[in-house]
């Protein structure tokens, strides 16, 4: 039969299908072979047998955390405690641009910003709207519960920046465990502990610790590149150009002229290996 892991718990693999849950092992040989289950897989097993026995072609994939077959990612995004991080939210993006997952922005803690700053944090989020981001807040619960249907979701982000909290939010049903913020660090404990498939809203959701290694070395730099999406609005008169000392490079006249965002560019040379 054909079904999906909803979650791993050791080596116990807990398989859905036809609204049944069924903890499933592998066959021997995925050891031997190297091959790593992850949850959203979809798989073939043996329901009487509880093993699995092949695992279906995956359309998207992540190593950490363990995780395949995302169609979109809910970035959660907190403007203070923890601040407002364009470093972290550009490698979420460039993240999921590299791995061909829609990503969504969402704003947490907008309540808590003093007054004489949120004009600045919209001009930065209207911008990233603008390039053709969507950016929702964490109060439009049913403006997320439509962004849900239909898709399999992942929910990642800061430490601390109410990933779990919106999750119950959408489902109080969930019960799922939060922590509070370390005024030491102004971080959040991680609470999140093993990745979970859950059935939302004509979707499916995944609760994650995170994505706790974000590392471009995989990439070329023309990967990277590719990832910041608002750089093809500017065609660039230099054939495989990197967009870093070329004069008359027409991303760094876009940086300069103010129609790409500074700390995108910035951000864009950190991930390269060229803001030194």
């Amino acid at each position: 039969m054909q079904g999906q892991i909803i979650k791993i718990v050791s080596d116990l693999h807990i398989v859905s299908c036809e609204g049944e849950t069924y903890p499933c092992k592998c066959r021997g040989i995925f050891r031997k072979e190297h091959i790593a289950p992850l949850v959203g897989d979809y798989v073939l097993f043996s329901k009487e047998k509880c093993l699995i026995e092949e695992i279906l072609p995956r359309k998207s994939e992540f190593q950490r955390p363990k995780v395949s077959n995302i169609d979109q990612a809910f970035l959660i995004t907190s403007l203070v405690r923890p601040d407002f991080s364009t470093n972290l939210l550009d490698k979420l993006l460039v993240t999921m641009e590299l791995h061909g997952v829609d990503a969504v922005i969402v704003i947490t803690k907008e309540d808590l910003v003093k007054e004489e700053y949120k004009h600045k944090f919209r001009e930065i989020l209207s911008y990233y709207e603008s390039i053709g981001y969507k950016v929702v807040y964490n109060y439009e619960i049913d403006k997320i519960k439509k962004l849900i249907a239909g898709k399999t979701s992942v929910f990642t982000g800061q430490t601390g920046a109410g990933k779990s909290t919106l999750l119950n939010k959408l489902h109080p049903g969930l019960s799922l465990e939060t922590g509070e913020i370390s005024d030491a660090l102004g971080r959040g404990k991680h609470t999140t502990r093993v990745v979970e498939l859950f059935e939302l809203f004509g979707g499916k959701v995944m609760d994650t610790p995170g994505f706790s290694a974000l590392d471009f070395s995989q990439f070329k730099k023309e990967e990277i590149k590719d990832g910041f999406i608002e750089f093809f609005d500017y065609p660039c008169p230099y054939r495989d150009c990197n967009h870093v000392r070329e004069e008359e490079c027409s991303i760094r006249k876009s940086v300069n002229d103010g129609l790409i965002l500074d700390s995108r560019y910035l951000n864009y040379l950190n991930f390269i290996g060229e803001d030194k």
